[in-house]
C-alpha cells in the first residue's frame, strides 16, 4: 500500500529583495558544503564494507539533503518575481508590509507580509498564501478582518501600516 499525497498547491512566486539575497547565499554555501560531504564521503567509501559503514551512510543521506535543497532552489529561483519597491498605495496593506493588528482583548501583534520562500514565524513574517495575510490583502487602517478556521474565529482590526524602503 503506497502513501499516496495530492500534489501541493503552488505557493506565490513573490520574494522581498532581501529574502531573493538569502537564496543566493544559501544556494552558494550548498555548494560550498556539497563539496565538503562529497570529500568526506569518498574518505568513507576508502574504509572499505560500506553496508556496515555508519560515517559512508550518514554522508549519503546528508549529501541527499543537500541535492534535494540545490534541486529545488535551482527551480524556484528562476521563478520567482522579485518586489523591491513599496506599492504607490501605501495606505492599503499588499506584499511586504508590515501590519499591525489589535485583537479583541485588546493585545497588538505586527506581522510582515512576504513570500512563502521567506516564512519565518520567529521573525513575524506571514505568507502571502496564509490565510490571515489572503483576508488583509488590500485592507487599510480600522478595517476590521476575520480570520476563521475549524477551531476559532478571531477577529483584528488594522491598527498600522508601513513598508520598508
Amino acid at each position: 500500500m503506497s502513501r499516496w499525497r495530492p500534489p501541493q498547491a503552488k505557493s506565490s512566486p513573490y520574494i522581498t529583495h532581501t529574502g531573493y539575497q538569502y537564496l543566493e547565499t544559501e544556494s552558494r554555501e550548498l555548494w560550498d558544503k556539497r563539496k565538503e560531504v562529497t570529500a568526506a564521503l569518498s574518505a568513507a567509501a576508502a574504509e572499505g564494507d560500506r553496508s556496515e559503514n555508519a560515517e559512508y551512510i550518514y554522508r549519503k543521506k546528508e549529501l541527499r539533503g543537500i541535492d534535494r535543497r540545490i534541486h529545488y532552489l535551482q527551480k524556484r529561483m528562476p521563478s520567482l518575481n522579485i518586489i523591491a519597491r513599496p506599492p504607490d498605495d501605501q495606505d492599503r496593506i499588499f506584499f511586504s508590509a508590515w501590519v499591525t493588528l489589535e485583537n479583541e482583548q485588546g493585545e497588538e501583534i505586527t506581522y510582515r507580509i512576504v513570500g512563502a520562500d521567506e516564512l519565518d514565524p520567529k521573525k513575524n513574517y506571514i505568507s502571502l498564501d496564509s490565510p490571515l495575510a489572503k483576508v488583509l490583502l488590500k485592507k487599510t487602517f480600522d478595517d476590521e478582518v476575520v480570520v476563521s478556521n475549524e477551531v476559532q474565529t478571531t477577529r483584528y482590526v488594522v491598527v498600522d501600516i508601513r513598508y520598508e524602503t
